[in-house]
């Protein structure tokens, strides 16, 4: 029995979605659970506010100091979560999908590492501020990935090649990290530790607005491609046959993947595994055969919102960083991933 499709722009036009019911259904559900435990996470904490004061807080009604612990101090934290979590969960989805292989994600294969080579570089070398910590994280980022493109690229990239050149560039970037650090002063390096665990303590609408104008434009660009990261995913000749470009197509995807990890490790730290579980979770609830962008999208972004209100709330009066709870449980996650993996071969 064939599930319902529906149809999303025209076949040959630049929008040119195909849903099926149950995908739509998934994705609806997801939406839903984000919006119910993000007006946990703005009412929830030391000053508890009910859900309707969160609502009238959010309209600009009530009393001010409600608007203000809502408006101010909670929201940039819960909106900033949802979109970098959506951002991480496109990019793993595009790499792995490129990649051919479910270990292929921007923290694997060394590109959070070079990100945060690069703030490392601006906060000890020139002590930068936010926003030069945030441009050094960026260029680091994409330097990586450029450096792992060349030295894999033979004659086109074979995924198993890209991981492990990967894993070695960012093996290479880890001791250099660790030198930097090393050798900075206290207060430095106190501030490079703190921003390497990645942590959305602190953020507020002017820090995250960069990352809020930036990930949600690249997504969409990514989007607009994601029929033919689908018809690459059936083979490069395939694709040809059917009139993709399957060389600069997989190059577009993957410099938009770069972006999206990079400006995410920019804006929070290196916050580790939501762009490699992500994908891999929303193609195991949708069922689809290639893995799907937009239910990357929504299963990162509630999970990066569920691990930060975890960090915040799940240790009494501690609050972890946020990359803390996520590495611990997609350390586990990627035990079995790779136990399922050597099941399979």
């Amino acid at each position: 029995m064939h599930s319902r499709t529906l149809l999303i722009g025209r076949p040959r036009g630049w929008i040119n979605l195909r849903l099926s019911a149950r995908v739509l259904g998934i994705n609806v559900a997801l939406g839903l659970l984000a919006l119910a435990l993000a007006l946990f996470a703005l009412g929830y904490g030391t000053l508890h506010i009910a859900p309707g004061q969160v609502w009238q807080a959010l309209l600009g009604e009530g009393p001010a100091g409600f608007q203000t612990v809502v408006n101010q101090w909670r929201a940039p934290r819960v909106v900033t979560a949802l979109v970098l979590g959506a951002g991480l969960g496109v990019s793993g989805a595009i790499f792995q999908s490129a990649i051919r292989n479910p270990l292929g994600s921007p923290d694997v294969v060394g590109f959070n590492t070079g990100a945060f080579t690069g703030a490392l570089i601006a906060i000890i070398l020139f002590n930068g501020n936010d926003y030069q910590i945030a441009g050094g994280a960026l260029i680091g980022g994409i330097a990586a990935a450029a450096l792992v493109y060349l030295l894999a690229w033979r004659q086109g990239i074979i995924g198993f090649r890209l991981i492990i050149v990967g894993i070695g560039v960012g093996a290479v970037l880890s001791a250099l990290n660790s030198w930097l650090i090393l050798s900075a002063s206290l207060e430095s390096a106190m501030s490079a530790a703190l921003w390497g665990a990645g942590s959305l303590n602190g953020i507020t609408w002017n820090k995250a607005q960069p990352a809020l104008v930036l990930v949600p434009l690249t997504m969409i660009a990514t989007l607009l491609l994601g029929r033919r990261q689908q018809l690459m995913e059936m083979g490069d000749d395939s694709a040809r046959a059917l009139g993709i470009n399957a060389g600069s197509s997989r190059l577009w995807l993957m410099l938009g993947g770069i972006i999206l990890s990079a400006v995410a490790t920019a804006t929070a730290g290196p916050i580790a595994f939501i762009a490699l579980a992500a994908p891999q979770i929303a193609r195991r609830m949708t069922g689809a055969s290639a893995i799907p962008l937009f239910s990357a999208a929504t299963t990162g972004a509630l999970l990066l919102l569920l691990a930060d209100v975890i960090a915040q709330h799940a240790f009494n009066e501690i609050q972890l960083p946020v990359g803390a709870v996520t590495i611990s449980i997609g350390g586990l996650y990627l035990i079995g991933l790779l136990i399922r993996e050597s099941r399979c071969s």
